[in-house]
């Protein structure tokens, strides 16, 4: 492969080959601080999880990328996935692959001298929003960034600039691509293409005899093939005690001081004086905010004057500010009665206008007026403070022996039993906590405290696992009812239906059967409302004049496709988007190029794996 030729920012040198570290997120992983994984050594003395060529990949970045991962899939799922869970769903076969494709191209450059230079290192560093104060890139930020990770400048720069020159090689493998014309043309046709169709939906009005009510033989028949609907899923038996502020707040005892001390120490909150809603635009110097002050009163938006600097309104905005707050502009801001731009003023940062924008009144909320809240407040802390001393006492009873049974009678603890589905949410399942105790406690395991995040404590024993039971005919007979009629309805409709589509294949007209809705020129793209998800894709595998029966739980139609409408092809709108589809064709080719790329080099350099240091570093998540 060629050099590709230098430029200030970048150089191509040759680099000694040796232990590098893989650039897995840089910034995430500042962002999110995984100092806890800066280590070196995770057991056995191993440094490395392995390596391509010669390039190792650390334990410590496979441990931070890992980590990356399983809290970006926990803020999806919205809960904290353990890696258990992350193993279950691949997360780390793809996380290792990924490292290995890294160390293949940092092998690569290696042995092409291809490198980032200082410039190119710099510029990026400088440019990073972590690493900013006031006035631009701040020294301090970027140090204490890099401590909190256990990073040293020469570390974090090395990564960066391996990170920087794989992106050149992947510039020049997956560039120059373009979409053949015919494989623009396939895919502008394809999606430009739209449908129109008509619709009959049947009801039970359109039925000519209407299904009779079931017997109990033709229930229990039902009920028999169609088990599956009424069988209960697995269950948990868990018994538990728990122990919640609301179980003793009424035992507790709230100090008339300690209300008063409360009261004192928030008393910002209580009393407070008027305040305004302010943003403060900072000039340079006094005649440039008379100039826009003068723009202003001339119907300039004070919105444009921001996004002119290149600012956001959130950067400008003060929030609710006192007139104390405001010093020399105080008395101006607080002397409108309606929002408005006053000024110019001198702020701690140089000659502003200040734009007033809503009005809070004063508060003064009284220590009696308060009261209640700052009474129920305390009684909460004070009970969750009062459960907390007894937990080591918990802890030792049921050491000792004593079972959640004994706990319950000899303590403020409430014995509970619940069979736990995956559909449980009511009561003691409401809790997150308790949920995941309960799906991952084994029988015969130790009952044990545990803490709520709500406050409260709970210790569980699981009984039994009861597995999908049927549920007896008696109890499930209503639900079983109405799957009957449901089925049998549909059934009936589809059976008309069927009748139907015979007839206008011979000549009758559809809309002689009830109301036709007609739709016209949908894209594949639509969505269509009260209609099975997958109709449009239906409709555009249909023929012009075809008729179709539709049947989908309680929906059932008959479709025909009235007419198909190609593209233009041409104007202004058709050649943007072949343009796009052309773009988005050249980035898959340049990929799909880059991905057997990667593979190539990963075959030619071997690779090596250390499977003892992978569980070492799996250990630390456990």
């Amino acid at each position: 492969m060629a050099k590709p030729n230098s430029d200030p920012d970048e150089t191509v040198k040759k680099k000694n080959k040796g232990a590098s570290i893989v650039v897995w997120g840089l910034m995430g992983l500042l962002v999110l601080g995984l100092g806890g994984f800066g280590v070196t050594n995770f057991g056995g003395g191993a440094t490395s999880i392995g390596s391509v060529g010669g390039r190792d990949i650390e334990s410590g970045d496979y441990a931070r990328a890992l980590q990356q991962e399983i809290n970006a899939l926990s803020a999806q799922f919205n809960t904290q996935l353990t890696l258990q869970q992350a193993q279950s769903l691949g997360i780390d076969a793809q996380v290792r692959q990924q490292m290995i494709g890294a160390a293949a191209l940092d092998n690569e450059n290696d042995r092409i001298g291809l490198s980032a230079g200082d410039a190119r290192v710099a510029k990026e560093i400088t440019a990073m929003p972590a690493f900013s104060g006031a006035g631009g890139f701040d020294r301090n930020s970027y140090k204490s960034a890099l401590d909190r990770n256990n990073l040293t400048e020469s570390q974090f720069e090395n990564r960066l600039r391996d990170d920087l020159a794989r992106s050149l090689l992947q510039g020049a493998v997956s560039g120059g691509f373009a979409a053949p014309a015919q494989l623009t043309d396939t895919l502008y046709a394809y999606i430009s293409e739209r449908r129109s169709f008509s619709q009959l939906r049947l009801s039970e009005a359109d039925l000519q005899t209407l299904p009779q009510d079931p017997t109990e033989d033709e229930l229990k028949a039902y009920y028999d093939a169609n088990i599956a609907d009424f069988t209960a899923p697995e269950a948990r038996r868990i018994t538990y005690v728990s122990l919640v502020p609301e179980d003793i707040i009424g035992k507790t005892q709230v100090d008339e001081a300690a209300l008063r001390k409360m009261y004192a120490d928030r008393i910002d909150e209580y009393q407070q004086p008027e305040r305004r809603l302010v943003e403060r635009l900072v000039y340079i110097d006094e005649a440039a905010a008379l100039a826009d002050k003068a723009r202003l009163d001339a119907g300039t938006r004070f919105e444009d004057l921001v996004a002119e600097r290149g600012l956001k309104l959130a950067d400008v905005d003060l929030g609710d500010i006192s007139e104390a707050d405001l010093e020399a502009a105080g008395p101006a801001v607080f002397a409108l009665t309606e929002p408005g731009v006053v000024g110019p003023f001198e702020s701690e940062l140089g000659p502003a206008l200040f734009r007033m924008n809503g009005i809070l009144a004063a508060q003064n909320i009284s220590f009696e007026e308060a009261r209640a809240d700052l009474t129920a407040e305390l009684a909460a802390d004070t009970a969750r403070r009062a459960i907390d001393d007894q937990i080591s006492d918990f802890d030792d009873r049921l050491a000792g022996g004593e079972t959640l049974e004994d706990l319950a009678k000899a303590t403020d603890m409430t014995l509970g039993t619940i069979d736990m589905t995956p559909q449980s949410k009511e009561g003691i399942a409401a809790y997150p906590a308790f949920r995941k105790a309960a799906d991952a406690v084994k029988e015969g395991d130790f009952p044990e405290i545990v803490a709520l995040d709500e406050g409260g404590i709970f210790a569980l024993r699981l009984d039994a696992v009861i597995p999908p039971t049927p549920i007896p005919f008696d109890q499930a007979r209503d639900d079983v009812d109405a799957a009957w009629r449901r089925s049998t309805l549909t059934r009936a409709l589809t059976e008309r239906a069927i009748a139907i589509k015979s007839e206008v294949e011979g000549g009758a007209s559809l809309g002689a059967f009830g109301i036709v809705d007609v739709t016209g020129d949908i894209p594949r793209s639509s969505k269509l409302e009260n209609a099975p998800a997958d109709l449009v894709t239906q409709i555009f595998t249909m023929s012009p004049g075809q008729i179709r029966v539709v049947d989908e739980g309680d929906y059932v139609a008959l479709i025909r496709l009235d007419a198909v409408t190609a593209g233009s092809g041409t104007g202004q709108d058709a050649e943007a988007l072949k343009s796009a589809i052309a773009a988005q064709a050249q980035q898959a080719l340049g990929q799909d190029a880059f991905q057997l790329f990667t593979g190539a080099l990963v075959n030619s350099a071997g690779i090596t794996l250390n499977n003892a240091a992978i569980t070492a570093v799996h250990t630390q998540f456990r």
